[in-house]
């Protein structure tokens, strides 16, 4: 059953009004209390707080299977330059990666299917907090979001820069990368930058695990397995003419199996620890909770293809979409619960 134009346009209204208000991961106050309102509104039984901002919203219309459908409501710390006129009012936070597409259109979804019934079970529509970065997914799943809203399955899209309006992308497989972060802290002894034989540099040693790192994927890995290892960060330093103590690296990689995402974190633990020696310097790494690899289950997948074909026409569905090497820790609810995300 085709969506009224008029709801397509509050979809709109909805996406530009949060984009105009962005909230950052775990403080989307004014997001959650808002979707819950309009959620309440179509007459949907709404339940907020988990994961603190979190928000469910169940539809059922007798017996049959039970869905979830998920958006996430985060923004980023990022400035926005544009000039329209629905621009971020705040400084500093903006809707960069298309979170607020992503709850209006959920949102829509929950109109449609109040208004015409035209289903049999039960839908959750789940309103995440805290995907970048920040682990929301997971944490929504640990404070019991299956147990306490039941699925057969859960369901997600991600808006894909470089598909066509009206196309759909997915696969049976690999949909997006997982991702790790790490921190390595490399300690040598400071000096004079005119007597460095009197210290241990620390700068040269980062210079070349920097080096050394980038040879992971491209020497230590069969071409066929995918992976990105990315310093992002070097701090170290603070006199023009003094070698530092220390400087610390930070970055992530990213895979698309777990095969590989082992022996990288392996071979990144090894590198730490040998590498730094050869300029007398000591190595340390820490690492911080990451993303599984965003993998779809075949089953839903392959329905979401077929009511696809049916919507759009097959020649609107890319299916073995190439994965993306971006993560998404809707990853985290799929580990939990069959389903699959599209693009």
């Amino acid at each position: 059953m085709a969506v009224s134009p008029s709801l397509i346009a509050e979809a709109v209204g909805w996406r530009r009004e949060f984009h105009a208000a962005p909230e950052l991961g775990y403080q989307e106050q004014e997001t959650s209390r808002r979707v819950a309102e309009l959620l309440a509104s179509f007459g949907l039984q709404v339940h907020r707080g988990l994961a603190g901002t979190g928000v469910v919203a169940t539809l059922e219309n007798g017996p049959g299977p039970v869905i979830g459908l998920r958006a996430d409501m985060d923004a980023l710390p990022i400035t926005e330059l544009g000039s329209v006129s629905y621009r971020s009012r705040r400084a500093g936070v903006m809707h960069a990666c298309g979170h607020d597409g992503h709850t209006a259109m959920l949102l829509a979804a929950a109109a449609h299917l109040a208004q015409t019934r035209h289903f049999s079970g039960t839908v959750h529509f789940v309103f995440q907090p805290a995907e970048e970065n920040l682990g929301g997914a997971r944490k929504m799943v640990e404070e019991g979001l299956f147990e306490r809203f039941p699925m057969d399955a859960i369901y997600a899209l991600h808006n894909w820069p470089g598909i066509p309006l009206g196309e759909v992308a997915l696969s049976d497989g690999a949909m997006m990368a997982s991702l790790d972060a790490f921190e390595i802290t490399l300690r040598g002894k400071s000096c004079h930058a005119a007597m460095p034989e009197s210290g241990a540099d620390p700068i040269v040693a980062a210079a070349q695990l920097i080096m050394a790192l980038q040879t992971i994927p491209s020497r230590r890995l069969s071409p066929q397995d995918s992976a990105v290892v990315s310093i992002t960060q070097i701090n170290g330093g603070e006199a023009i003419n003094v070698l530092p103590d220390t400087v610390v690296l930070r970055g992530t990689f990213r895979c698309l199996s777990n095969r590989v995402r082992a022996r990288v974190r392996e071979l990144i633990e090894s590198y730490v620890a040998t590498q730094p020696q050869v300029s007398d310097v000591q190595g340390e790494i820490s690492w911080f909770p990451g993303y599984p690899v965003t993998k779809n289950h075949a089953l839903q997948a392959q329905q979401v293809r077929e009511v696809a074909v049916a919507t759009l026409g097959a020649q609107a569905v890319r299916w073995n979409q190439a994965p993306s090497m971006a993560s998404e820790d809707f990853a985290c609810m799929l580990e939990a619960c069959p389903g699959p995300i599209s693009g």
